[in-house]
């Protein structure tokens, strides 16, 4: 018999949200992608990760349709552009109509404890998670096209500067390689907003 998977969605998780920034789950498909990512989540070895219990889930090719990618490709438009605060920062977006075509949705999914001993986990969010009694939390929506999207530039510092219990066992060339995939990636590609 599998786990009853309860499910929650962290504090930082804008893919649901009827304007989200980064990937988006079409609001009429909520519910179907929620049910395959609870699918998901049955059939993932989470003992299994780098981290364990912090899990990067491909999804089904059937998803790809009831998402919009989380990027685009940049332009010389200043028209093309928004400006949205994102985590406490403004930044400048590609608008949502230049989204790419998915072709691949993971999830980053975490067991309880592991969302628990996050390192940029608040006391509030403590609080609500474990008064929903969640198992998992649904963390990021991640819809790319051709290459995966790497981390953006400022969630790469940030996971560095201590903000990710997985990267503190990058290794320095992993830490070189991902930098060097980044700067490549950010140079041609945008987050884009609603």
């Amino acid at each position: 018999m599998s786990e009853q998977i309860n499910l929650g969605y962290a504090d930082i998780l804008t893919a649901l949200d009827f304007k989200a920034i980064g990937t988006k789950v079409h609001p009429a498909e909520i519910e179907s992608f929620v049910s395959l990512v609870i699918q998901s989540i049955q059939d993932f070895d989470f003992s299994a990760c780098r981290e364990p219990g912090q899990g990067l889930i491909q999804l089904p090719q059937s998803v790809c349709p009831m998402v919009s990618a989380g990027v685009g490709q940049r332009t010389d438009n200043p028209d093309d552009y928004t400006v949205r605060k994102h985590r406490g920062k403004v930044g400048l977006y590609l608008k949502r109509f230049l989204a790419s075509v998915s072709d691949k949705v993971s999830v980053v999914v975490y067991t309880a404890e592991t969302y628990l001993n996050d390192p940029e986990i608040k006391e509030e969010e403590v609080a609500r998670m474990k008064k929903g009694g969640f198992t998992h939390m649904l963390v990021a929506v991640l819809a790319s096209t051709g290459s995966s999207s790497p981390l953006t530039p400022g969630r790469f510092i940030s996971n560095l500067a201590g903000g990710n219990n997985e990267a503190m066992r990058w290794t320095a060339d992993e830490i070189r390689d991902k930098a060097k995939e980044i700067d490549g990636y950010s140079k041609t590609w945008c987050v884009v907003a609603d």
